[in-house]
């Protein structure tokens, strides 16, 4: 009924973008009060006073977290932070929140009770209100997804389709922390499964965890931009890895870009543990994703108002479309840009 067997095309050949892509196709916005659907951290509606926004994510268990070393507390508060991150890279204020959540029968009253403290924690924090949701039960697990919603003048809203060419791209904070947070997990996990009275050592790596167990969505560097009077002229967060995020940026804006090796951020604990991994740190930066930075472009001339915003870090500019998108190595080499990051449907078998 739904598919010509004969025709098939498997997921994991065109991607959660792909994917994505095709049925943006088939759903264009035909309303005239919504101002932006499909293609960017969240929707835009016009409400006859301030535009609403609003994003929605899904969490599954076994795809998007491991409970046998992420606490409850830990990814009820992760839930509602990178759906509120997707708010904020639209350079607006979130407001509420609703929480669905699926079970299955080994989760008890009290674990239920703990994923919450989580979430109550991540909307005390952020000055949100959990506003709703669903309870449902689960064969598989557990599964939560949040909304985010939240308001911005119309003529602050920021989007990924508005880069320029010229414009400076910037990043906020550090890249490949997360990622290499989630390879020291994984290494403990596998040593403690094969001698389980091993205890994990994960002595001196607290910035890593949490960066990979507790993230923070960057609402300070929307406020500092505001207050020094810098709109983006584009704007989205790092969920799949920089370079993924750079490609969006670049193709909905129709523009190309050159990033530059020396100028990613990447924390000192990050470069020793990738080394220990005998992995690139750049390339942990470029696609390890789950950072929830914010990657944003300025025109050139407000290059002295964000020089002393702190977290902020100019690692390129954007070009022309004709001149592709590419990484300067630190010999001065020019390589093309590769997105690499996180694919839903990827095989991982």
């Amino acid at each position: 009924m739904f598919e010509n067997k004969e025709n098939r095309t498997e997921l994991s050949r065109i991607g959660e973008f792909g994917l994505i892509s095709r049925l943006a196709s088939v759903f264009p916005a035909t309303r005239a009060d919504t101002l932006t659907g499909i293609g960017d951290d969240a929707a835009v509606i016009d409400t006859g006073g301030q535009p609403v926004v609003i994003s929605t994510d899904l969490l599954a268990e076994g795809v998007h977290f491991d409970l046998s070393y992420m606490p409850l507390k830990h990814l009820g508060y992760k839930a509602i932070v990178v759906n509120l991150s997707d708010i904020y890279a639209m350079n607006a204020t979130p407001g509420q929140v609703l929480v669905s959540v699926a079970l299955s029968n080994r989760f008890s009253l009290e674990a239920v009770e703990e994923l919450f403290e989580g979430v109550r924690l991540a909307c005390q924090k952020y000055q949100v209100d959990l506003a709703g949701g669903d309870t449902n039960a689960s064969s598989s697990g557990l599964i939560l997804s949040v909304t985010a919603i939240g308001k911005a003048d119309r003529d602050a809203l920021t989007y990924r389709h508005t880069a320029k060419e010229h414009d400076l791209i910037c990043v906020s904070g550090d890249l490949g922390a997360a990622y290499l947070g989630l390879q020291l997990l994984n290494r403990e996990k596998r040593v403690f499964a094969e001698n389980p009275g091993v205890q994990p050592d994960l002595t001196g790596y607290d910035y890593l965890l949490e960066r990979q167990l507790k993230p923070e969505a960057r609402h300070d560097i929307v406020e500092d931009l505001r207050t020094a009077g810098v709109k983006p002229t584009s704007m989205m967060d790092i969920s799949d890895g920089l370079a993924s995020e750079l490609f969006h940026i670049c193709e909905k804006s129709g523009t190309g870009c050159r990033i530059y090796e020396e100028k990613i951020p990447i924390d000192v604990k990050s470069a020793e543990l990738a080394e220990e991994f005998n992995m690139n740190p750049t390339v942990c930066a470029l696609n390890g994703g789950e950072d929830y930075e914010l990657l944003f472009t300025v025109n050139q001339n407000d290059f002295e108002k964000i020089r002393t915003i702190k977290d902020v870090h100019v690692i390129g500019h954007i070009t022309n479309k004709d001149s592709g998108k590419a990484l300067i190595g630190k010999g001065d080499t020019e390589t093309p840009l590769k997105a690499q990051g996180w694919e839903a449907f990827k095989d991982r078998e």
